[in-house]
């Protein structure tokens, strides 16, 4: 995997092979960050990466200069690499080590970006209890987002808060908002 943008632009990284991961393709997270430079100011922001993996994600966030960002992961080798490359290239990531959804029904905080990328064989009613808890706890700060990132065949549009979706390949991120109107 490679950072594709900011301050490590193209610098790769190589995650040990027996980490369970399906990182985010470079072509899907360049969309994605695309979509996201034209939301946010990255260094203005506050980032949650659940399942977060290889810390793709987290890294990309924090090439690009935002400072606060919290990654979730059971796995205790996945949470090790992302410490590790987080002090080789002296970037603040704060990684905790925790089922993602044992994590979010006893945390706290406010973010703008919640990303989650859950594994592609997850039953929807997973899938569903992430969009709930994340809303239900009250996660997003105003004007904030949480992205699923999900398998193309998924369909996650029923669910409330359910703002769009973008197809790349075979990944899916579907977007989910406030809904500020009714407040």
């Amino acid at each position: 995997m490679r950072i594709i943008s900011g301050k490590f632009k193209s610098k790769r990284l190589t995650a040990p092979k027996n980490l369970p991961v399906r990182p985010t393709t470079d072509m899907a997270k360049e969309a994605l960050f695309n979509i996201l430079n034209n939301l946010y100011y990255f260094h203005n922001i506050q980032v949650l990466d659940l399942f977060s993996g290889t810390g793709n994600i987290s890294f990309e966030f924090a090439s690009r200069g935002t400072e606060n960002i919290t990654s979730v992961d059971a796995h205790f080798g996945c949470v090790k690499y992302i410490n590790q490359i987080s002090n080789e290239l002296d970037l603040n990531i704060n990684t905790i080590k925790s089922d993602v959804f044992k994590y979010l029904g006893k945390a706290s905080g406010k973010y703008d970006v919640i990303f989650a990328d859950p594994p592609y064989n997850f039953e929807i009613e997973q899938f569903e209890n992430i969009v709930k808890l994340v809303f239900d706890s009250n996660f997003l700060n105003n004007n904030g987002v949480l992205i699923v990132e999900h398998s193309k065949h998924t369909k996650l549009d029923h669910l409330p808060s359910f703002s769009y979706s973008k197809k790349y390949g075979g990944n899916m991120f579907s977007f989910f908002e406030l809904n500020t109107e009714l407040e």
